[in-house]
């Protein structure tokens, strides 16, 4: 499908980060004509915009009834990080070896890792409050390093692959990222990675990987099925086997 222009790419990008920050929760309805009157737009690029989040997995959509955010379930949640752990792994320890021949790929992650280290001791030194609130800056830095590998990944389709799962994995990082705990330990894990792609240990790399992806797994499963769950009756929690 053709990009959409103007006031249609507004709209498919405003709905996009709605309901990748959860701010639009599994379930909600996207009702064309309420959505069209509060981003001033008419219903045709609402429309579009429905059907292109709908292409890319956040929207259920069937023509002629109302559309929903697609629900978070236990299941689905399951199958996007083992697919992500047979990709990702391999991206990084990609990018460790191409930093060995070619030191222009390691500038981003070098900048990163002053980035993470910066953030880390800014963040140890705030209240609970106040570490509520710098998350985004944590968010940023870890979508900066995800991009990185894309970018630098030498493989073209593991790369187009593991960007076509981007919107999936934004909206679970809100999750994930339950609570300072969690954050911290997703730090160290970052570190690591950072780490031993700047160093070309390309095992090192592709373990760490790994690791951060079982653990990022465990700390999702945890909150959908924490007595704490705040998305509400629309997230499905699916039969695991």
């Amino acid at each position: 499908m053709a990009r959409a222009t103007g006031k249609g790419e507004a709209v498919y990008e405003r709905l996009k980060s709605d309901i990748e920050s959860l701010r639009l929760r599994p379930g909600a309805k996207l009702g064309e004509v309420q959505l069209g009157e509060e981003m001033g737009a008419s219903r045709t690029p609402v429309r579009e915009a429905i059907r292109r989040l709908a292409q890319e997995g956040l929207v259920d959509f069937v023509p002629g009834e109302v559309a929903r955010v697609a629900a978070i379930s236990l299941g689905g949640v399951r199958a996007l990080f083992e697919f992500r752990m047979l990709l990702e792994p391999r991206a990084a320890a990609s990018v460790a070896a191409s930093g060995v021949t070619d030191a222009r790929v390691l500038v981003p992650f070098r900048e990163l890792h002053e980035r993470l280290e910066e953030f880390d001791e800014s963040f140890r030194a705030l209240d609970a409050a106040a570490q509520a609130r710098s998350y985004q800056e944590f968010y940023d830095i870890t979508e900066a390093f995800d991009q990185a590998v894309i970018v630098a990944c030498r493989n073209p389709y593991l790369a187009r692959t593991i960007r076509d799962l981007r919107s999936q994995t934004v909206r679970l990082r809100h999750l994930s990222h339950s609570g300072p705990r969690r954050m911290l330990t997703s730090l160290e894990e970052h570190r690591a990675m950072l780490k031993a792609i700047r160093q070309g240990d390309v095992q090192a790399a592709e373990a760490a990987c790994l690791h951060h992806l079982a653990q990022t797994l465990q700390a999702l499963i945890d909150s959908l099925t924490s007595q704490d769950l705040t998305l509400g009756a629309d997230v499905r929690l699916d039969a695991v086997s």
